[in-house]
Order: structure tokens, then C-alpha cells, then sequence
């Protein structure tokens, strides 16, 4: 197997593969690059950990550290299934060509897996990282948009619509969430996720908040959910979830157990409530609707992968 290592990794700095223990040391240091843009840091620990244990995902293979003389961690990348990467790189070592290397030792390792595409998600305001993407030739495909909505008072839940009942999240709820999700997700996600896979992005993350997260059914079947997570360190409510089976769309089911989430985190004190959402699902105005706003946005950026 050819050696996949960053290609002209600039002197003085080491690399190595990552592990699961790796996970906190690198969400320090994805938090000291989200710090550094007008957006703030927006990815949690327990995700990170999460996206080293991909099924699939290989860190020997598929996952580089890049560490400096005095053995800080300073930057990171990797490719899961040949087809998305993620490249981050600290601060104040930006300008030093590791963008570049790690770029290219995603690119080779995505073309080693059999990827024919390869992506990449960058916040718009981060511009040098949208600028050495371009000069790869990678194009945006997809727009994302971090919305929220401030709380200043208690919000009404409207009452559910004919045949319809909802309450919060309980245990055994877990196989349900699983198939109305994926199921609405569907429509615009290139592959089904596995359940254990699905989990550990969403009811398995420790940050999970099952009595913030409000179920709708009708009789004893799950058509609507909101998945909420409850992320330590904040004053904000965070929406991971939203779905409403195809036939019991447009009935007012979204919008609320939308208004049942955040009263649930008003009265926690929580004044204010993100969530992101992306250009493929078409649920913009629904949120814009409840009264949301976009704070932040992103775009997805793909490139053909010639291959060697």
C-alpha cells in the first residue's frame, strides 16, 4: 500500500494517524479554528468522537494529526468513504502550507478508497480556507445555514391537528426516531445510514436531551420528531433533528414540536435556539416561519478526483 502520509509536510512539523482517544485534543483544536471566525466555535466535543468511530472510517488509513516542535496538536484531516474530508488547521499556523499538505493527503487517500468526489464543508466567512479550495477546483454544491430564534418570552405550542398526539422522547422511542428520520432523510441524503451509525450521531450522544426532544404520532406510529441536544457550556438550545413522515406533512406537526423544544428549553433558561439546515432539504421557510433567522451560513464544495 502506497505511503499516504501528507505529501511535503513542512519542516519541522510530525504527523501520525489518529485514535478515539485522540477526540478531545482534536475538538480543542476544531474549537480554536471555529473560534478564530465570526461564528464561534459550533462543533461539540461528543461529535468529534463520533466521527472518529465511523463505521467505516479506518484512522489508521483514514485520518492524519499534524503536530508542531513542542508536540501541540495543529492540525488534523480526514476522508471517510472516499468521498468527504475534513481539513482544520490552527491559527496561528495558518499561512504555513499545512493546509495545502493535508489537502493533498485527503485527496490521494480519497482516491485510494475509490472516490470518485470528494467534499468538503467551509463557513463562508472563512475565507482562506474557501480560497485554497477554489484554487483546487472545488466548487460549491450545497448551501447550509445555521438559523435561531431568541426566546424573550415563554412560546405558545400550538395544539396538534386532528388524529394527532405528541409528548417527549422516552426510552424504546430510539428504533421509531431511527426509521422517521431516515425515511424523511431519504430524499436528499446520498446513502441510509446503518442504525448504529445514526445513533451514535444523534441518541447516542451524551449530550442527548430526550426531555427536550418532542415525538408526534398518530394512533402508535411515529410521524414526527425533534431531536434536541442539550450542549454544556452554553446558554443555547440546540436542534439536531427535525422530521414529519410524507403523509403527514404540511398539517402543522413540524412547526409544533418546533414551539414544544424551545418553550422546553425556555423554561431551562435557555433564551435563544439554533439548529442548521441545508439547501437539499427545502425546510428553510419552515423555520423562517417559526420565526427563525440566518446567523451563519456555509456551502459544501465538491471536486472530481482525476485519478493517477
Amino acid at each position: 500500500m502506497a505511503d499516504l502520509s501528507p505529501p511535503s509536510l513542512p519542516t519541522p512539523y510530525q504527523w501520525r494517524a489518529a485514535t478515539v482517544a485522540d477526540a478531545r485534543a482534536v475538538h480543542a483544536l476544531v474549537a480554536a479554528r471555529e473560534r478564530a471566525l465570526p461564528g464561534g466555535p459550533t462543533t461539540e466535543a461528543d461529535r468529534v468522537a463520533a466521527d472518529l468511530a465511523l463505521p467505516g472510517l479506518d484512522p489508521a488509513l483514514d485520518t492524519r494529526l499534524v503536530y508542531d516542535p513542542a508536540g501541540l496538536l495543529v492540525g488534523r484531516a480526514w476522508v471517510h468513504g472516499g468521498r468527504r474530508s475534513a481539513v482544520d488547521v490552527h491559527p496561528a499556523h495558518q499561512g504555513k502550507g499545512l493546509g495545502s499538505a493535508l489537502l493533498d493527503w485527503a485527496e490521494a487517500r480519497a482516491r485510494q478508497a475509490g472516490g470518485e468526489r470528494l467534499s468538503q464543508t467551509l463557513a463562508d466567512d472563512d475565507r482562506a480556507a474557501v480560497e485554497l479550495l477554489r484554487s483546487r477546483g472545488y466548487e460549491p454544491f450545497v448551501t447550509q445555514w445555521q438559523l435561531e430564534i431568541e426566546l424573550p418570552a415563554e412560546p405558545e405550542v400550538p395544539g396538534p391537528p386532528p388524529g394527532i398526539t405528541w409528548r417527549f422522547f422516552r426510552p424504546g422511542d430510539e428504533r421509531a426516531a431511527y426509521q422517521l428520520t431516515e425515511d424523511a432523510f431519504d430524499e436528499w441524503q446520498k446513502r441510509r445510514k446503518p442504525y448504529e451509525e445514526w445513533a451514535r450521531h444523534t441518541v447516542g450522544l451524551d449530550t442527548f436531551a430526550p426531555a427536550l426532544s418532542p415525538v408526534a404520532f398518530a394512533g402508535e406510529q411515529m410521524v414526527g420528531a425533534v431531536l434536541a441536544l442539550n450542549v454544556p457550556g452554553t446558554d443555547e438550545g440546540y436542534v439536531e433533528r427535525v422530521a414529519v413522515r410524507k403523509d403527514h406533512r404540511n398539517r402543522g406537526i413540524a412547526r409544533m414540536l418546533l414551539r414544544a423544544s424551545f418553550r422546553a428549553f425556555h423554561r431551562r433558561g435557555r433564551h435563544t435556539c439554533t439548529l442548521w439546515t441545508h439547501s437539499e432539504t427545502g425546510a428553510l421557510s419552515l423555520y423562517q416561519g417559526v420565526g427563525m433567522t440566518v446567523r451563519h451560513s456555509s456551502a459544501v464544495y465538491g471536486k472530481a478526483l482525476a485519478t493517477r
